[in-house]
């Protein structure tokens, strides 16, 4: 068969575009775009004021506090595990990328609802925490652990196939050459992964800024201290609030924004990057 007879036709090929793009201007744009105008519509006065309120000002701060901790505690351990995986054989190895995907698997509420059992005040670990003072549901960290286990897969999952593609040819060059693990992590490694390690960061900020299910269930709905910026947007509409829940909800639409915007630049250079080497 030529390459001309395996062609799409013209129409079909119009009609795919133009229900993919249908599609996409239904389930995102819309949306989007609906949260922005209904944020703005009361003016620039009203979306500052909603978004300059102690509340809301607290939500942020512990939205970036908790996405602050969680991000790298994720990223430290994608790294390990990716390398683990990559470029080592030991048994146990398929378990632990099972293991690894499991919070794809698992609703978050039923995460959320795991760490209540452990550490909640009839938990398994609650009375001794009670006894020595130790908050952890209904406070920082339970948010932090909450969001941490939901949001671990996305760095590693994105090394894991990066760095089995890229094979151990380059690191055991460099140990023969005589470089230690440490150099032969921070001179060979770690610049062959740089986009998808950057590429994963961002997907698991996202995740950690957007996360509710989880953190709604270990957070008690304490305002001012213990409701992050969705669960503030939860909170701002089951009390009529419409102006102000959209006003946060418009700072997590740009938030989703600008990761795209990195992401796409972070795509771009890379597949320059990947063009000049075969030039």
């Amino acid at each position: 068969m030529t390459a001309r007879g395996l062609r799409e036709p013209p129409a079909a090929k119009a009609l795919l575009i133009a229900v993919a793009v249908a599609y996409v201007a239904l389930m995102l744009l819309l949306p989007l775009g609906a949260v922005l105008a209904e944020a703005f519509r009361k003016g620039w006065q009203l979306w500052l004021a909603a978004i300059s309120d102690h509340d809301a000002r607290a939500s942020i701060k512990l939205t970036l506090l908790v996405a602050a901790i969680s991000v790298p505690l994720n990223t430290v351990f994608g790294i390990a595990a990716a390398w683990a995986i990559a470029k080592f054989d030991f048994r146990g190895k398929a378990a632990l990328i099972a293991l690894i995907e499991i919070p794809f698997s698992v609703s978050p509420v039923v995460s959320g609802l795991v760490f209540v059992l452990l550490f909640g005040a009839q938990g398994w670990f609650g009375p001794w925490l009670g006894d020595h003072d130790i908050r952890i549901i209904f406070a920082l960290p339970g948010l932090v652990l909450a969001t941490v286990f939901v949001t671990f897969p996305f760095v590693a999952r994105q090394l894991i196939p990066l760095m089995q593609s890229q094979g151990r040819a380059d690191e055991e060059a460099a140990l023969t050459l005589g470089a230690s693990g440490w150099q032969t992590f921070w001179r060979v490694t770690l610049p062959n992964i740089r986009f998808g390690l950057l590429y994963g960061v961002l997907l698991c900020n996202a995740r950690a800024m957007g996360e509710f299910g989880a953190v709604s269930v270990v957070s008690g709905h304490i305002r001012g201290e213990t409701n992050t910026m969705p669960l503030q947007v939860e909170a701002l509409y089951n009390d009529y609030d419409f102006v102000a829940a959209f006003a946060v909800a418009s700072l997590l639409t740009l938030l989703a924004l600008v990761t795209l915007t990195l992401k796409s630049g972070l795509e771009w250079r890379h597949r320059d990057e990947i063009a000049a080497r075969h030039l």
